[in-house]
Formats: structure tokens, sequence, C-alpha cells
């Protein structure tokens, strides 16, 4: 995965999951709190249960449940600090997207592989077409589906000495 720069933002991913919670009549329990460190710890793709063996190998005793897991992921997403990202192998795979500038993913049907990368063009397009229809756009996302340069080309094991026949 290609590594984009953060985007400065006013509000830190605590505040507003806060903030959000209190818009549903929830508070930001010490549970849902450990899952949103987690999660902000780095910029990696995640699928749940990696995010639930990294929150169960914790040694500061304090444990989360996966089905509280799966809950504070589903309040994550519709806060607007994560998003899913399809994969391959259909598993649930999440990233930040508050934060974070916009991006698209190049996807391996292979290996499931995930490649980031900023489109200057793509933003382009989407905002002339979204103008020509007179729709208000948000956001976009794009997930190019395909092989790896990995997958297309991998490392052959085969003998030198059949070569040269």
């Amino acid at each position: 995965m290609s590594e984009l720069p953060s985007v400065s933002v006013s509000t830190s991913p605590r505040d507003k999951f806060r903030e959000y919670l209190a818009t549903r009549n929830k508070r930001l329990t010490r549970e849902r709190e450990i899952v949103l460190e987690q999660v902000f710890s780095s910029h990696e793709h995640f699928d749940p249960e990696q995010l639930v063996a990294a929150l169960t190998a914790r040694t500061d005793g304090h444990r989360v449940s996966r089905s509280t897991v799966y809950r504070t992921l589903k309040e994550l997403e519709r806060a607007g600090l994560l998003r899913k990202v399809a994969r391959a192998n259909d598993r649930d795979v999440f990233e930040h997207d508050y934060g974070y500038p916009q991006h698209d993913h190049l996807i391996c049907s292979e290996c499931g592989e995930l490649t980031e990368f900023p489109s200057k063009m793509i933003s382009e397009i989407v905002e002339q077409v979204s103008t020509e229809h007179g729709f208000r756009n948000t956001g976009h996302r794009l997930e190019v589906y395909g092989t790896c340069d990995k997958c297309c080309h991998p490392v052959s094991h085969r003998n030198p000495k059949l070569d040269m026949l």
C-alpha cells in the first residue's frame, strides 16, 4: 500500500465520534474508545477479525467483546470516520475516511492486495459529470479490480538445466 499523507482536520476522530454518538443518544464508552484508539493508531486496511485479534493481544487488562467491536465499526462507519473497501476474498475491509485525502483503489482479484492512489483527473471527471447532471457531489469511490504485477508475473521455480534445452 502506498502511503498517502494525512489531511489536517479541526476535530479529532475521538471528538467527532463523541459528537456523532451524542446525536444518537449514546455515550463514548471506554470499550468504544479502545476500539477507536486501536483503529486510528495506524493507517492500515484491516478486517474486523484483525482488529479483534489486536485488541485481544492488549496487555493493559482492558477487554472488548467481539460483538462490541463489530457494533463500534458500524457506528464509526455511520459517523464518517471509516469506510468499507471491498476485497477479492469477500472480507469486509475498513480504512480511515476521516483525515485522509480522496483516493481510489486497485484491488488484486488473486491475492487481495490493495493499492491506494490519488488521481486529480478522476476527481475532475467526477466533478464535471456531477455538474452536467446538476448533482451535488459529496465524494466518490473507485475500485478497479484486476491482477497485480506480482500475481501476473509470479517468480517461477523452473529448473535452469531444462531452460538450456
